[in-house]
């Protein structure tokens, strides 16, 4: 199977911005050692605060989803319910 690359987009109501970003570093070390996790970077953008982007890599869409049904992804969703404004994830496959 071939590796995947995901580009989550989140973008947090503005006046939550700062307990989303603390929400989001608590998901880094426990995804760190999900199986299958080859990296899992977070960013910030520099000119909205209120959005940030995870570049992560996945030896495989299988093990990815394993990521997805994580106790601490399932526990971000929950504490930053009604915080988020918009929520975008690609899965990409690497063709060139």
């Amino acid at each position: 199977m071939a590796h995947v690359t995901v580009v989550a987009r989140i973008k947090a109501k503005p006046e939550a911005s700062a307990k989303v970003r603390e929400e989001l570093l608590k998901l880094i070390e426990p995804t760190l050692k999900d199986d299958g996790c080859i990296y899992y970077n977070l960013h910030q953008d520099n000119e909205d605060p209120s959005v940030f982007i995870f570049l992560e890599e996945w030896e495989n869409k299988a093990l990815l989803d394993k990521h997805l049904e994580t106790a601490h992804l399932k526990n971000f969703q929950k504490s930053t319910e009604g915080l988020i404004d918009e929520r975008v994830i690609s899965v990409l496959t690497k063709i060139g």
